[in-house]
């Protein structure tokens, strides 16, 4: 069943408004490309979708289905605006952004501050000449050169996040990876990398990830509903772990782009923001031209208007099973995807089309 919403729900909301029914900013009405795009069978396991356009929800549907709570099944459940709902790996760049707050605080380290000494435990690891070289910029760009594969599936331990989670010690486990390249040359992919950022957080801050995150993040964006899960030996999950709700998602891309301000108050330093969507990394997730920041995604589109053809920058996070959160500055637009389609190999088709068979087009094309 899809819902549409027209009323804010449980959460607590602040400076945001619904636009009226043909009052939205749109070009055209993406409601008609959405409702066919659902009708071919196009949204399959897509659970909630939030577009806004001048910092107003324009859109917004609710489709029940099947669920997990971090590979756990929930069975069949029927979404409404307060649903929690795992964003997986946009988890990541929600560190990214929590490790820029703490920064400001002065609570961790510069980027550049070598990121073995910050594990004094692991003396042995810090002898090593070869992983002196690495900083927590590295960790930040995903470019620490360290052997980790994410490719096979989360639910088996040849994914190297999963043998983090069931390791004895998922720190050792992960700065002990075997190094395969210069430091900073190339891009692989590793929840073991925001890890470590996640613990040199709570080690700075003095307070669980979850705690800084409620109390520097989403308590100030009036997030008032939130998970971490954590993982068998006590962590939070720092790869993986949030659970929001797609309106709480949306609302991150708002302060996004309002330069890290919300209510008037700033939450994020616009400086930081500036170099987490500076590219450091080009990346291959199959997406031409995607490059790499601060635990996010940048990427270009190309865009034709009767003016010609040109380059639509934006930002975003994305998560296993088609999680998604997408910030377009030029056209002042967010749009926030959470889907069931964990671990499928065609898991990105239903927020790819959403994207551009539905939103794209409404914001271009009359």
């Amino acid at each position: 069943m899809v819902h549409t919403s027209s009323a804010f729900g449980g959460e607590k909301q602040i400076g945001w408004q619904i636009a009226a029914p043909g009052e939205t900013g749109f070009k055209s009405d993406p409601a008609p490309r959405f409702d066919a795009l659902a009708q071919d069978g196009g949204l399959s396991g897509v659970h909630g979708v939030v577009a806004l356009l001048g910092g107003r929800i324009v859109f917004e549907r609710y489709i029940d289905g099947t669920d997990m709570r971090w590979g756990q099944p929930l069975g069949h459940v029927e979404f409404q605006p307060e649903t929690l709902h795992d964003i997986r790996s946009v988890t990541k760049s929600i560190i990214g952004l929590l490790y820029g707050i703490a920064l400001t605080k002065g609570c961790v380290p510069e980027p550049d501050e070598p990121l073995v000494t910050l594990f004094p435990e692991y003396a042995d690891l810090g002898r090593d000449p070869e992983r002196k070289r690495l900083t927590v910029r590295h960790a930040l760009t995903m470019t620490l050169g360290m052997e980790w594969n994410e490719d096979a599936p989360y639910t088996s331990s040849a994914n190297s996040e999963i043998a983090m989670e069931q390791a004895a010690d998922r720190y050792r486990f992960i700065l002990d990876r075997p190094i395969l390249a210069e430091p900073g040359r190339g891009w692989i992919y590793s929840g073991g990398a925001v890890a470590l950022l996640g613990k040199i957080i709570e080690r700075g801050t003095g307070q669980s990830l979850p705690d800084f995150a409620r109390d520097t993040l989403f308590t100030p964006l009036g997030i008032e509903a939130m998970e971490w899960i954590e993982g068998q030996d006590g962590e939070a999950s720092a790869a993986s772990g949030l659970r929001l709700s797609p309106r709480s998602l949306a609302r991150i891309g708002q302060m996004i782009l309002q330069g890290g301000q919300w209510g008037g108050n700033r939450i994020i330093p616009e400086a930081w923001l500036d170099q987490s969507f500076r590219p450091a990394a080009m990346v291959d997730i199959g997406w031409p031209g995607m490059r790499y920041g601060y635990l996010w995604y940048l990427g270009e589109e190309a865009i034709t208007d009767r003016t010609g053809t040109y380059g639509e920058r934006f930002v975003a996070a994305l998560g296993n099973g088609g999680q998604r959160l997408f910030v377009f500055p030029g056209f002042d637009f967010v749009l926030a995807i959470t889907c069931g389609n964990y671990n499928l190999p065609d898991q990105w088709r239903a927020p790819a089309a959403l994207l551009y068979k539905v939103f794209l087009p409404s914001l271009t094309q009359r």
